[in-house]
């Protein structure tokens, strides 16, 4: 993402979520994660949230590393896992300077 984008950027805060739910519907076998906020509900598949989750980690756990980027990547099926799709939030390999300048060029990162 480029600070040209054209795309909307809304933060929300956590004070802003008015509700989650994590739910695998009957008949699934796969979560999904519910997110309700005051203009939308948005809801994530499991493998957005375990993408979303590997990053989290992967910075929080770190000794050194300050960001991460996944990017969509649609693999064959021969090159991935059985039961994973095709489509797939993989590390990037931009170094945690080049990530964290996505940030401040859209100028949301102040509390």
């Amino acid at each position: 993402m480029s600070s040209s984008s054209t795309k909307k950027l809304v933060r929300y805060r956590n004070c802003d979520i008015e509700r989650v739910v994590a739910v695998v519907p009957r008949g699934h076998k796969h979560l999904r994660l519910i997110i309700e906020l005051p203009d939308q509900v948005i809801v994530f598949s499991e493998a957005t949230v375990a993408a979303i989750v590997r990053a989290y980690i992967d910075v929080v756990t770190h000794p050194t590393r300050r960001a991460t980027e996944l990017i969509a990547r649609k693999f064959q099926p021969e090159e991935i896992k059985p039961t994973y799709s095709e489509c797939q939030l993989v590390e990037s390999l931009r170094r945690d300077e080049e990530v964290q300048k996505i940030l401040e060029d859209l100028a949301c990162d102040s509390e």
